[in-house]
């Protein structure tokens, strides 16, 4: 089982590396007056863990939300 991890680790950091090559032209976002300019391959992963993070935090305050509905009033 070591090395099917091994090798899962090796596949995906490969991935990654070869994700970030591929993908190393510049990118411009633009917001009201301001403007960024990054790789666009860190813009990707940027915008991937900001979705993570406010994806679970609105799930929390969902379930938190729906709990607090669903209990009975005393």
């Amino acid at each position: 089982m070591r090395y099917v991890y091994a090798a899962l680790i090796i596949v995906i950091t490969t991935t990654v590396l070869l994700f970030k090559i591929q993908n190393i032209s510049l990118v411009t976002v633009s917001l009201l007056n301001m403007s960024l300019t990054l790789p666009a391959s860190l813009l990707i992963v940027g915008v991937y863990v900001l979705g993570m993070l406010t994806g679970s935090v609105l799930w929390s305050l969902l379930s938190g939300l729906l709990k607090a509905a669903m209990r009975k009033p005393e």
